[in-house]
């Protein structure tokens, strides 16, 4: 068979992370390799059950939906199926308790997790505050900032899977002594480069903020006040931080405990590096997206199409979770246990483009809602189906399912994820994404600079007979068309570029996809460099207002090293470098 055709930039990113390559480096394998190593090794899951399809069949059907590139799985399961790795997620959360044996056995954890190319996240909320009382050696403890540049040091020294560094997310609780520590913990650049932080804001926090009340902040060790403060005064300090650096974002840990869908099991405390993943201690999970930009017909969307690639998705995730080489019993047993799988979408942007409809209108966020309630919907059917075949997650009975009546195989079965790598191989935006630019140089694997320009709007351009070299050139300079002449008006509402768009318009795209979301929504509220602290504050209160699990901001400009930024000088606009920092703030992550 052909190998496929794929853009310049995808087949970079492919040479370099996941073609299998001999003891010399040398690359072996072929994207239709690739596709067909991934389909042959997760086929192999089906031998478990009894299936009323063929092994052969699903083995194509899982190729057919890569090789079209409309269903692509997380970055581990690309890299590692079929060879002595056999990691397959890309998400964890390892558990950290207040003694020194729990700390390094969870840095131990940590290490090899990264090394199979997963990303952790960590609550570090349970370890007593600084200057408390080491009771063994009557000693001073150290505090949970500290034992983080410990597990940021020991990440920076390990390449996931030989391919890529590795990427954490460290949480404080928001009553935690000290938090304030923690707050201004990335406001030094060269501080934590491998962790994104998010405050775990509570309810009682939140209400506090919005009443000017008194916060009280709580020793862990044995739940005593140590003192109390005004809560906007701390709200105040996360908000300054954010718009300084883009760190912390806030997880809104009760709106996320109030969706658990295993309650009985325990409470979550943490996400995975880019937050879309609350997770149980010792919980992995599994992602894959479906490109929307793929699923119209005759410029609509074809919802037979999207409903079959939902129903291969959610078997293709749940076989992953039978074929997976878990890296320690805790992480399988639980893994097992709920079978928490993870299907979204990315090329949102392209397909809104390709119905005509502005990103961020009215129109868009009613696309969204209908888009994501229609995934929801075959998501949970299809995982029933799954579950009369091979039967219910073994925790089913202690989950919201069991009162429900809902015999369904996996405890959540949807996640937006932020994608990145695997929608440049798809040639498409980025999960839910807007546009970052119309053209720019991405910067994503050590030094290989890849040119992107939107082929959308080249298609159009030519079209409709406004294309020339100059104004291709002219748009390098920027990224963005508002401020050319001789484009028509509708063209430029049409290519809106994430940081053209007002925090209401992120927020509703945002807030839409979560309300049909189990799991949570990666999106970054993108604010260009002009742009106030008092802006940052009314994202935050307003995320919190619209129920949405988590919030991050990323203000152009603020972090040395950004992930995209613009570079006059080269006369090429955009570049991305090799940093999965602040929560992938152009909505382009590594890991997924």
């Amino acid at each position: 068979m052909e190998d496929i055709p794929l853009s310049e930039n995808a087949l970079e990113v492919l040479e370099k992370r996941y073609f299998l390559k001999d003891n010399r480096r040398n690359v072996i394998e072929s994207t239709d390799g690739l596709f067909m190593r991934v389909a042959r090794y997760i086929a192999q899951g089906e031998k478990f059950f009894k299936s009323k399809y063929s092994l052969a069949e699903i083995e194509e059907n899982f190729y057919r939906s890569m090789r079209s590139l409309e269903f692509m799985p997380n970055s581990p399961t690309l890299m590692n199926s079929g060879t002595s790795f056999g990691q397959l997620s890309a998400c964890f959360v390892l558990p950290i308790y207040d003694s020194l044996d729990s700390i390094f056995e969870t840095l131990k954890a940590m290490a090899k997790i990264h090394q199979t190319g997963g990303g952790t996240g960590f609550d570090f909320s349970h370890l007593r505050p600084k200057g408390d009382l080491l009771e063994t050696t009557k000693g001073e403890a150290s505090g949970p900032v500290s034992f983080m540049r410990i597990f940021d040091e020991a990440t920076g020294v390990i390449v996931q899977g030989g391919r890529r560094r590795g990427a954490n997310m460290g949480i404080l609780r928001c009553d935690h002594p000290d938090i304030e520590e923690f707050i201004r913990a990335k406001t030094d650049n060269n501080e934590l480069s491998n962790f994104n932080i998010s405050v775990a804001a509570t309810d009682k926090f939140m209400r506090s903020v919005i009443y000017n009340r008194n916060f009280d902040l709580i020793n862990p060790r044995n739940n005593k006040k140590v003192r109390t403060i005004k809560a906007l005064s701390l709200f105040d300090l996360i908000v300054n931080s954010a718009w300084k650096t883009g760190d912390p974002g806030l997880i809104f840990i009760d709106q996320i405990n109030r969706k658990n869908p295993t309650p009985k099991i325990g409470k979550i405390e943490a996400t995975n590096p880019c937050g879309e993943l609350p997770l149980l201690p010792y919980e992995s999970c599994n992602l894959g997206s479906i490109n929307l930009s793929k699923m119209l017909n005759k410029g609509k969307i074809d919802w037979d199409k999207l409903k079959n690639r939902i129903y291969l998705g959610i078997r293709f995730l749940d076989n992953v979770i039978e074929m997976n080489k878990f890296p320690m019993p805790e992480i399988k047993e639980i893994t097992l246990a709920n079978r928490k799988i993870g299907l979204g979408v990315m090329g949102f942007a392209d397909m809104l483009i390709k119905l005509g409809v502005p990103y961020g209108s009215r129109q868009s966020i009613q696309i969204a809602a209908e888009v994501m309630n229609f995934i929801r919907k075959e998501s949970l059917n299809a995982s029933q189906e799954l579950a009369r075949e091979r039967g219910v997650f073994p925790n089913f009975e202690k989950s919201i399912y069991f009162k429900k009546k809902i015999k369904i195989r996996n405890a959540t079965v949807n996640t937006i994820a932020p994608t990145g790598t695997i929608s440049i191989i798809a040639d498409c935006s980025s999960g839910i994404e807007p546009l970052f630019a119309l053209s720019y140089v991405r910067d994503v694997l050590s030094g290989a600079n890849l040119l992107e320009v939107n082929s959308l709007f080249e298609e159009i351009a030519k079209r409709k007979r406004f294309y020339s070299k100059k104004l291709m050139k002219e748009i390098a300079l920027t990224g963005t068309l508002q401020n050319i002449k001789n484009i028509p008006l509708e063209i430029k509402k049409l290519f809106v570029t994430g940081f053209e768009l007002t925090s209401l318009e992120h927020l509703s795209i945002q807030a839409a996809f979560q309300r049909y979301t189990d799991n949570s929504v990666s999106k970054t509220i993108n604010l260009p460099a002009q742009a106030k602290p008092g802006d940052v504050r009314k994202i935050y209160l307003l995320a919190y207002k619209l129920k949405c699990k988590g919030i991050t901001v990323y203000r152009y400009g603020s972090k040395s090293g950004q992930v995209l930024s613009v570079n006059y000088k080269k006369n090429t606009l955009i570049r991305q470098e090799n940093n999965i920092d602040s929560r992938c703030a152009s909505g382009s992550c590594v890991f997924q």
